[in-house]
């Protein structure tokens, strides 16, 4: 499958599942599955810029990654404010689905590897990248599930808050990420188009 292909489905696998964790997240109230929801949208954005970066101009692809950092922002905010709320009553979330929503997240997480392993050397540094972060994920999807067991085995909230926490911590810097990579490409299409200007 061509490098094109290849993140375009694994950014579509991304899309639908953050969906689908961030709906199951909010309707058993887990802030470790809304905050690992939000990375679901950092790697649809990044695999959606590697899919631009292909064939848009470094002008065009530095405008879609700023849209992009904004877009990682909205999810990350609701996590943000469900962990704040939860601080009040960490209530105990429905395990059984929690661990049923990490298992789907360690196989949708697993296939977006195998997919990218294939052009982790060869596809440049946002690629390996991608599937870095696809590996990472399958590792912090582990730790979702061995944290639902504990919370099962406590009869507390607090695991699924502090693991929660923890996560979104961590993806904060996406949107942060992504907004550094797209400034660099507006830079890097200003020196081209000064290069341009000046006949050099």
């Amino acid at each position: 499958m061509s490098l094109r292909r290849t993140v375009l489905v694994v950014a579509a696998l991304n899309a639908v599942w953050f969906f689908v964790q961030m709906s199951v997240a909010l309707a058993i109230g887990s802030v470790s599955l809304l905050a690992d929801g939000v990375d679901y949208l950092e790697d649809t954005a990044v695999n959606l810029l590697i899919a631009v970066a292909l064939g848009w101009s470094l002008t065009n692809r530095s405008r879609m990654g700023k849209v992009m950092a904004f877009v990682i922002l909205v999810p990350a905010l609701i996590a943000a404010w469900q962990a704040f709320t939860k601080f009040r009553d960490p209530f105990e979330p429905d395990t059984t689905i929690m661990l049923l929503a990490a298992v789907g997240s360690v196989i949708v997480n697993g296939l977006c590897a195998w997919f990218l392993v294939h052009h982790r050397r060869g596809g440049g540094s946002m690629t390996k990248a991608a599937w870095l972060a696809a590996r990472n994920d399958v590792i912090i999807n582990i730790a979702i599930i061995a944290m639902a067991l504990l919370t099962m085995a406590v009869g507390s909230g607090w695991p699924d808050l502090v693991l929660g926490v923890i996560i979104l911590v961590i993806n904060l810097g996406a949107a942060k990420e992504v907004w550094e990579a797209a400034t660099e490409e507006n830079l890097a299409a200003k020196a081209e188009a000064g290069e341009t200007g000046c006949g050099c």
